[in-house]
């Protein structure tokens, strides 16, 4: 079962507002602050391939999540079995001019599926309260391009999120797994020490991207990619099978390094709070 956000509304109203050594969260969007599930860039890679007469599964299509969005359909493209329905439906080996026109037809679709995906996870406008009262900075980044988020800015904007900072992978040399944008979000938010940030996300790529940026990390098992399921389909199940599709995505999460995980970005605030203790204390990522 999800955890309740009432621990957060109480620490809330008891708490006053204080500054802590944390400087800053960086999350990702599809997964972690909104769309449950991720469903969204599914749907798109979906509908894409499908329009060059190949059907990708949503196991196949979730390996690269978390990669800039090019370099998703450029590794979808190299595994062996959609290799051969390449070369079955077109009679030629995949060009790089291939992958270009692609990712071209890719962002309408990706946009247009955004948009049908873009509520905000149950928990996170708690979460943003408690990182507000505790004057901490919020960046966001992304694997998708900019073409790709203009809508979803705002729609998360009129749903009270927006953040301090926006990086998508389309505006820095590389993307995840490097830590191009988190760095870049370190740097529009005027973070000091690269320790005291904390970068929160839902797939392996966005967690090695924390790791490599040298911040603290904190990985979600069931709202993100590893679970891949819609909110309403996670509470349908029952708990057995709940407690072992979270304990293999949490597995995954831990072994690229993540230094926490839990549920949802509801739970990240008892997380924050032994970071802050762990730094006063002298420890480092």
């Amino acid at each position: 079962m999800l955890h309740s956000t009432a621990k957060i509304s109480e620490e809330l109203q008891v708490s006053g507002s204080t500054q802590g050594l944390i400087e800053a969260v960086i999350m990702d969007w599809a997964g972690t602050t909104v769309d449950f599930g991720s469903r969204a860039p599914i749907q798109g890679f979906q509908r894409l391939f499908d329009n060059y007469g190949i059907a990708i599964s949503e196991e196949e299509t979730r390996v690269p999540m978390g990669a800039e969005k090019r370099e998703h359909i450029q590794q979808l493209l190299m595994m062996p079995r959609i290799e051969q329905a390449w070369l079955a439906a077109h009679s030629k080996k995949v060009s790089q001019s291939d992958v270009d026109q692609m990712y071209q037809a890719f962002i309408p679709l990706q946009i247009e599926a955004i948009s049908e995906s873009n509520t905000l996870i149950p928990g996170l406008l708690d979460t943003l309260q408690w990182l507000e009262k505790s004057k901490i900075k919020i960046g966001a980044n992304t694997g998708y391009g900019e073409e790709m988020v203009a809508g979803l800015l705002a729609q998360a904007k009129a749903q009270g999120y927006s953040p301090q900072s926006n990086v998508c992978a389309t505006q820095v040399a590389r993307g995840r797994p490097y830590p191009n944008m988190c760095l870049t979000n370190a740097m529009e938010l005027g973070v000091k020490t690269l320790a005291h940030c904390v970068k929160i996300d839902d797939t392996a790529p966005g967690i090695e991207e924390g790791v490599n940026a040298g911040m603290w990390t904190i990985g979600l098992s069931v709202s993100g990619n590893e679970v891949g399921m819609s909110l309403e389909q996670w509470q349908q199940l029952d708990a057995g099978t709940q407690n072992e599709l979270r304990v293999k995505a949490t597995q995954k999460l831990q072994n690229v390094g993540a230094d926490y995980v839990v549920d949802t970005i509801a739970d990240i605030v008892p997380c924050l709070q032994q970071i802050e203790e762990r730094l006063r204390e002298g420890e480092r990522p």
